[in-house]
């Protein structure tokens, strides 16, 4: 997997592109940057989800525009979108890191409101926010599932602390895998190359119904944002619809987020399953005894095809449901039951505890 960067906001200014233009990222902690935005005030047609007929990206946008959230903290700048009328805003964790409880949105065009921190899950990079005010419209969220390659995919937010800027473009690939800003995989992440930018991080990524199928989150760079060089080209990543509903309802119910933990870092066998390139000391896979160089190929009665599968099938699950393994062992087939565990804060904590099994590269994720 190569390496993806987040939207993580920039300092300084930032040239994009090979010399054809620049942006003075100073807008960025700025609520009124020189360059506006400029709209069309002709009706907005109504969102076409009920018959599922295509909007065009201009609708997508005036139907979608203010609900996108502009987020600013202490440290930097980023994008959110409103998930309830109450008030309640979706966002990127690593927007709001280091912010101190210094949170700012601005939703639409409206005023500038201190928003609450209701709770964030660094392992899917998602955070919720709550700012006072009622009447907002909600932006409703697809089924991810049902989403394809090549579809028309639309994304609204604040590059370079350009608020509310459109950018278009397809799904350009599905089931991709991230990593979280704790190390953890994240799963079945749609590849868009619809234009993302630093300041994009926790907007919405659209269909041709208006419906978010995703949180734009990464991108795949040759540049640096610590340079102020990172930009769009062309690869973006976004987190999935369905994991921002399950995160979301779990974040608003009581705060944080509950993940299933296997206690292993894998890759792809040759031919089906997850070959096991570490097993972390006192956890659930090693106390069910499985090993380095283990291949699984099955989890819980259901085939495990590749290392990503096998991630997505543990976090279908619960901390501390009981599972089957099936196994293959320097040829022979076993099974093996697992009681899951809850995912701890950090990989980091893995690796520190069994120096003796030193990370094999192309062995990644740890669930």
């Amino acid at each position: 997997m190569k390496l993806v960067k987040p939207l993580l906001p920039l300092a300084a200014a930032a040239v994009i592109g090979g010399g054809a233009g620049a942006v003075a990222t100073t807008a960025l902690h700025d609520d009124s940057p020189s360059v506006q935005t400029v709209t069309n005030t002709r009706p907005v047609a109504a969102t076409a989800t009920a018959t599922g007929t295509a909007l065009s990206p201009h609708d997508v946008y005036q139907a979608s525009k203010d609900s996108v959230a502009y987020i600013t903290t202490g440290s930097g700048t980023g994008s959110g979108f409103v998930i309830s009328s109450d008030g309640y805003i979706v966002t990127n964790a690593h927007v709001i890191e280091g912010a101190n409880g210094q949170i700012k949105a601005k939703v639409g065009d409206g005023k500038t409101l201190n928003a609450e921190l209701v709770g964030e899950d660094a392992s899917t990079d998602l955070a919720l926010l709550k700012v006072s005010a009622s009447n907002l419209k909600a932006l409703e969220l697809a089924d991810s599932s049902s989403v394809e390659v090549g579809d028309d995919a639309y994304a609204i937010g604040n590059p370079f602390g350009l608020d509310r800027t459109l950018t278009v473009g397809v799904v350009s690939a599905l089931q991709r895998e991230i990593s979280s800003p704790n190390g953890f995989s994240i799963d079945d992440v749609i590849q868009t190359d619809a234009a993302i930018n630093p300041g994009n991080s926790g907007g919405p990524l659209f269909n041709a119904q208006g419906q978010v199928i995703g949180v734009n989150s990464q991108i795949e760079s040759t540049g640096s944002t610590a340079s102020g060089q990172a930009g769009n080209v062309g690869i973006g990543f976004a987190i999935p619809s369905n994991t921002v509903k399950s995160v979301v309802d779990q974040l608003r119910a009581s705060g944080k987020v509950s993940h299933a933990y296997l206690g292993v870092q894998t890759g792809d066998a040759n031919g089906a399953g997850a070959q096991v390139g570490t097993v972390t000391a006192g956890g659930p896979a090693a106390e069910a005894g499985l090993q380095q160089g283990d291949v699984i190929t099955e989890l819980g009665g259901k085939s495990v095809d590749d290392s990503s599968a096998l991630s997505s099938l543990v976090d279908d699950h619960k901390a501390g449901d009981s599972v089957e393994l099936k196994i293959t062992r320097n040829g022979e087939q076993q099974t093996l039951t697992v009681k899951l565990g809850e995912r701890p804060t950090t990989t980091q904590t893995q690796t520190q505890e069994q120096p003796q099994q030193p990370e094999v590269p192309g062995f990644g994720g740890g669930w």
